[in-house]
């Protein structure tokens, strides 16, 4: 019988307002102030916590079961890990989850150090693999719809992996070409560098897709997407998700509900708003007609009034439950989505300069 370990990773900065969320910010489009943002990141920071817990005590049981079945078999221990930047950002984290624990698994915590955040993912995974861990898998605070058996599945593949012989490498897109959750053994053949941090405009995952086929044969597995939350779209997006979730989990039980982030939405007043959308499909001129006919009636409408167009883009809007929205708010979330390149740039200066 093997004794190994293997490590849930969540990479994270500390909630500070203005460090974290800032593309929801009134500052860069969005509509929360700094300690909002920051009020918003924690409970997700929670929730996506005790889900990888969550993942991480089923997994742990079904070993044990496996192991008192067949002695022969591979005994795993499964931690948690916080990995945040700079050293005094450790103890923010520490305190952090203290102050609302205890938790239902040990937490254990690391510095990550480097230059770029590519140097920075590298070291956590470099640091827990020099403790003797076999596999990590990293997930970001800011996805709170994370399903659990994205969690259970990864390490489960990563271990069919190591028994084939070829350690390999897991992912799961987020919604903008980038990831939300990317592992790998120890030996696989892979790592961070050039991936988030690259100045010739790839997208991450294919980053990580090229390294696949640039070191040979190194088996994957994917994921579903799953969309993190930067911007006030995403928050919209995340919110509705997690509402389906709730109501799923009704009958669908194996779901984790990321309650402490609705409660927050609930306490704010926050709802989801969509435009109307007038670019349907125009079935009354499709129904009964020519191919040719319905394509020029159906020309003929959208032509009709080119200038009544509205963007169906969903988004998320304060309320008046426990938080006010002001002129300067409403006015905030109408021109936010404009200034969404700029506050990139911001924040992407921001984060060189941080790591220089």
């Amino acid at each position: 019988m093997a004794q190994k370990k293997e490590a849930l990773l969540v990479f994270s900065k500390p909630p500070i307002p203005g460090l974290v969320k800032t593309r929801l910010t009134r500052d860069y489009g969005g509509i929360f102030t700094y300690e909002q943002a920051a009020d918003f990141f924690t409970r997700s920071l929670y929730d996506v916590s005790e889900m990888c817990m969550q993942a991480l005590y089923q997994l742990q049981t079904e070993n044990d079961a496996a192991v008192a079945a067949d002695p022969e078999a591979d005994a795993i221990q499964y931690d948690f890990w916080i990995s945040t930047t700079p050293a005094d950002s450790v103890q923010k984290m520490r305190d952090l989850y203290d102050a609302i624990g205890p938790w239902p698994m040990e937490i254990h915590y690391l510095e990550d150090e480097g230059k770029t955040f590519d140097d920075h993912f590298d070291d956590a995974f470099s640091k827990l693999f020099a403790m003797g861990y076999e596999s990590v898998v990293s997930v970001g605070a800011d996805i709170p719809t994370m399903p659990k058996s994205h969690i259970t599945q990864a390490f489960q593949w990563l271990d069919y992996f190591q028994k084939l012989g070829k350690p390999g490498f897991v992912e799961a897109p987020c919604q903008e070409c980038g990831t939300s959750l990317v592992g790998f053994s120890s030996e696989t053949p892979i790592d961070n560098q050039g991936i988030y941090y690259n100045m010739e405009g790839r997208a991450a995952l294919d980053g990580y897709v090229q390294k696949l086929q640039d070191a040979g044969d190194v088996p994957s597995a994917y994921f579903a997407p799953v969309a993190d939350v930067d911007e006030v779209t995403d928050l919209a997006h995340a919110v509705s998700c997690m509402r389906a979730i709730k109501e799923a989990a009704r009958y669908q039980t194996d779901l984790f509900v990321p309650q402490r982030v609705l409660d927050w939405v609930d306490f704010m007043g926050i709802r989801v708003t969509t435009p109307p959308n007038e670019e349907h499909d125009p079935r009354q001129y499709l129904d009964g007609a020519e191919p040719e006919d319905a394509a020029r009636a159906a020309h003929a409408h959208d032509a009709a009034d080119p200038d009544d167009k509205l963007d169906p883009k969903q988004t998320a809007e304060l309320g008046d439950s426990q938080a006010s929205v002001d002129d300067e708010t409403r006015r905030a979330i109408a021109e936010g989505m404009a200034s969404v390149q700029n506050a990139r740039k911001k924040e992407y200066g921001y984060e060189r300069k941080k790591y220089e």
